[in-house]
């Protein structure tokens, strides 16, 4: 796990993930909801998008458990934590109808779109 991490972080500050397609980060550096709409679109036919995608899809669900289990005992879940391409894209597809997707970082809508289809509640 610790090494997906690794290759993800390398990916990013190598500027790989950002050359590998033409729709820019947010202006303050965050992958944009148009950076993961393109790489969706091109990971059916492109071996690279394909691999960028499934390392970034994989680096948030990974995270996005770590941090549930973080909470501990205050965090209970009616199903699996799971993030997919077909989730990604439902999950983003309504914030490109919404607004800038340019703009909009990506990361915090797939995190909240898993923690709600999981059903989890992450008391205080």
């Amino acid at each position: 796990m610790a090494c997906r991490v690794l290759v993800i972080a390398a990916l990013f500050a190598t500027g790989i993930f950002a050359s590998a397609q033409a729709a820019p980060s947010t202006s303050r550096g965050e992958i944009s909801v148009a950076q993961v709409m393109e790489m969706l679109e091109k990971a059916p036919n492109e071996a690279t998008a394909r691999q960028i995608l499934l390392a970034y899809l994989a680096g948030v669900g990974e995270t996005t458990g770590i941090l549930v289990k973080a909470v501990g005992t205050r965090a209970t879940c009616q199903g699996p934590l799971t993030l997919n391409d077909r989730a990604a894209h439902q999950a983003l597809r309504a914030a490109t109808r919404q607004g800038n997707a340019v703009e909009t970082p990506a990361t915090p809508l797939l995190v909240d779109d898993m923690i709600k289809r999981a059903g989890c509640s992450l008391g205080r």
